[in-house]
């Protein structure tokens, strides 16, 4: 059966920027601003929101379908962010297949989405880790049981994103119980026998092309989103420019994204319209032409960028810290009196996602991006003008043959998808620059001292086997002398030869296995270093008597053990931007002196934890600088509530988050000048008894949460008074905390404040 839908007005939802196959975090997008328009959905929404909401008891298959960019994700994830169908439903998952996908990926997709209903394991992660590592790498039948317990019994919401085949569907369904009690999944795809497949007995649902009115009305939402007017004379040509987009919203965005970019004046758009019309074809032909508009007016300095999206795999979510760290290391960014190279990374991010060529998938608590991706088609794009440049060289054959060996031997950059590595990098003089592997379970580094004018090589992707307990690097890694750019997974210890790379900008470890990481005193002996992550360094070793300014360039340092924070250390790190640092183990005789933290005057993100011996907080005594912005403690007491009043004088600060028991005491209290520019608040596991305060206190606040909040009773009334306040959420808290924020809620409603979004998930 086949019900077909037109599309009505439009509607505002609290879900970012309109763009077909856009996906935000399934906890609030937390940076938006304010309700954003989305254009031509109405109908469809109220239609699948109906279906998902409807008294039938039985476990029931919601599927849309229809072509590439036509806004299937779109409407999936207003669905699913709906403030309804977030009370409706107990549970809620999100999953992404795409053409070329693995079940392990599917399910660590699916935990990693249900995190927040998965207490027992989300307790014990740090905030940067998945949820996943629990199970291990290839356990997944761990993981089967884990989402099927967490669904058993409870009404549950699925979205099962870009499907592609039956098999998918054959593969994942055994895991969704049927528990009468209302539960749905929804599954987009472009197929219609996929999506008839899973329940043909559950009607379609297509999702129709835009009319001339609703492809104007997105057009002009899109160019002239922050102006209440559009010059007149731009109608009728907007008009016909939006109707040479034949109705797909994809077209349309990336269109409004060139507009937004040249004057607004009806010879320049004219401009655009005759590059529009000059072919006349399929839909297929026509998103093409757009998309290929869209990249001949970027500027020269972000085409390389948006080219090199196209090396990451389909639907593959890219951390926005991992391209900023490559796109400096590839030499993209030019040199800048005033900003850094990283901060000059992120505005050409920025850019594209104004561009409409990079849609964001999560952004962080600061509101900067955290994630992004791109839509498969412009990907598609990506891929043909970088090979037409031989800017890079995707490879997805699971086989390679001599003759593709030879074309590689020319390319500067490789992505390699499915293959296998020591094959397709064994070519001597090869002029390979840049290497970037996502193939499971690769063999090892052998390969690299074939490439000796490698930049950058970034095998993090790769998942060597969790059953390795250790693995050396081997030495002809220390011989690439041109490397900027080193990340993987292999759990090891860096030798002293790390020393040779003096080009070495970012050093990135991210094991599967959670153990320590051993820095060498060599390390000292690198004056390029930028970044070194890991997920636990050892402890930092001190730096020799004759060093000076060592590490004068490096603006990260996290996560590193038991860091003794010395003059000589703070002196050692002048430029330092963002520190973690975790103290555990028996060691009750060292001091840390964290007082001297004071003297990292550029420091603006600092996370402090303490694991196992409370006793470690009578000898941390942290003082903070001044310029701190961003700020996370956890564990064991590290601050009493009554000294708060240390971090609330901070005058930059914007982002503070408390967990597990970070603070100790019964009550706190705010006083009028603290926290003048904190904007986002979480206290998770770390509440006292009572909390007052003013609303004049948090004169900035935005987003409030409170989680895991079993002793705080309730949450100040006049918190609701916050003029800036856009977000209160209240997670696992006892019923008369849940209670206080409903009924903050219905106050703030009934003074007609319509822009308080509450949300309650009690235990």
């Amino acid at each position: 059966m086949l019900i077909k839908n037109g599309a009505g007005t439009t509607t505002a939802q609290q879900i970012g920027d309109f763009f077909p196959g856009d996906s935000v975090s399934s906890s609030p997008k937390l940076a938006s601003t304010g309700k954003n328009l989305m254009v031509g959905f109405n109908d469809d929404l109220i239609a699948v929101k109906t279906r998902l909401c409807g008294e039938s008891s039985k476990l029931e298959v919601i599927p849309i379908f229809g072509m590439g960019g036509i806004g299937k994700t779109t409407l999936a994830r207003s669905a699913y962010d709906d403030p309804l169908t977030m009370q409706h439903f107990d549970v809620r998952g999100w999953v992404t297949i795409s053409q070329h996908y693995s079940a392990h990926d599917v399910l660590s997709g699916l935990v990693s989405s249900m995190k927040e209903f998965i207490k027992e394991e989300s307790a014990q992660m740090n905030e940067s880790e998945s949820v996943t590592e629990n199970f291990g790498q290839s356990n997944n039948e761990a993981m089967k049981q884990k989402i099927y317990q967490t669904l058993i019994g409870r009404r549950y919401l699925i979205v099962l994103d870009d499907m592609w085949s039956t098999k998918a569907w054959d593969e994942t369904k055994r895991i969704f119980p049927d528990n009468n009690n209302g539960s749905r999944i929804l599954l987009t795809t472009r197929l219609s026998d996929v999506a008839a497949y899973a329940d043909p007995c559950s009607p379609l649902h297509e999702m129709p092309f835009m009319d001339a009115e609703q492809s104007w009305d997105l057009l002009q939402q899109k160019v002239f989103r922050h102006e209440e007017n559009y010059p007149l004379e731009l109608e009728n040509i907007g008009k016909e420019i939006a109707r040479g987009c034949r109705g797909l919203p994809l077209a349309i965005v990336v269109i409004a994204g060139v507009l937004s970019t040249v004057s607004k004046t009806r010879s320049s758009w004219e401009e655009i319209s005759k590059n529009i019309n000059s072919t006349v074809g399929t839909k297929d032909g026509q998103i093409e032409k757009i998309l290929y508009l869209s990249y001949t007016h970027l500027p020269h300095h972000l085409r390389p960028c948006f080219l090199y999206m196209g090396g990451f795999p389909e639907d593959y979510e890219i951390r926005a810290s991992k391209l900023v760290k490559l796109w400096v290391a590839e030499s993209f960014l030019k040199p800048s009196s005033s900003r850094s190279f990283e901060e000059g990374a992120e505005d050409y991010l920025e850019d594209l996602v104004k561009r409409s060529l990079i849609f964001v998938t999560k952004r962080k608590s600061n509101g900067r991006i955290k994630s992004c991706s791109v839509h498969d088609l412009v990907r598609d794009l990506c891929i043909r003008k970088a090979n037409e440049e031989k800017f890079h060289r995707h490879i997805t054959d699971r086989y390679v043959s001599d003759v593709l060996l030879e074309r590689i031997k020319n390319q500067r950059r490789i992505c390699i998808a499915h293959s296998y590595l020591d094959r397709e990098t064994s070519i001597y003089g090869s002029s390979i620059r840049t290497v970037i592997c996502f193939q499971r379970n690769a063999s090892s580094l052998g390969f690299v001292g074939n490439i000796q004018l490698l930049r950058v090589l970034d095998v993090v992707d790769a998942n060597f086997s969790p059953f390795i307990l250790y693995v050396s690097l081997p030495s002809k890694l220390f011989e690439l002398l041109h490397l900027r750019y080193l990340a993987f997974s292999y759990p090891t210890a860096i030798p002293s030869d790390i020393s040779n790379l003096q080009n070495l900008q970012s050093l990135i470890v991210r094991s599967v296995r959670t153990c320590f990481v051993p820095l060498p005193q060599e390390i000292w002996r690198m004056p390029q270093l930028r970044h070194l992550v890991c997920r636990s360094f050892g402890p930092l070793p001190c730096p020799d008597e004759g060093a000076t300014r060592a590490l004068e360039n490096l603006q990260t340092l996290s996560v590193v053990t038991n860091f003794v924070c010395s003059e000589k250390i703070t002196e050692m790190l002048p430029n330092l931007r963002k520190l973690g640092i975790v103290y555990s183990g028996d060691d009750c005789d060292q001091e840390f002196h964290l007082g001297n933290l004071v003297h990292l005057r550029k420091l603006e993100s600092l996370k402090l934890e303490v694991i196992g011996r409370p006793d470690f907080r009578t000898r941390l005594n942290p003082v903070f600088p001044r310029l701190l912005k961003e700020l996370t403690l956890s564990g064991f007491g590290i601050i009493n509530w009554k000294g708060m009043t240390i971090v609330g004088s901070l005058l930059n600060l914007q982002v503070l988050k408390l967990r597990d028991s970070a603070c100790e005491g019964d009550e706190w209290i705010t006083n009028e000048g603290e926290f003048l520019e904190l904007k986002y608040l979480l206290i998770d596991n770390s509440d006292p008894q009572q909390w007052i305060t003013e609303s004049d206190h948090f004169p900035s606040l935005r987003f409030l949460l409170l989680h895991s909040c079993r002793n705080l009773s309730e949450i100040p009334n006049c918190v609701g008074d916050i003029s800036s306040l856009e977000l209160i959420e209240v997670k696992y808290g006892n019923k008369s905390l849940v209670d206080s924020a409903k009924q903050i809620e219905e106050e703030q409603q009934s003074y007609g404040n319509e822009g308080l979004q509450v949300r309650c998930m009690p235990y």
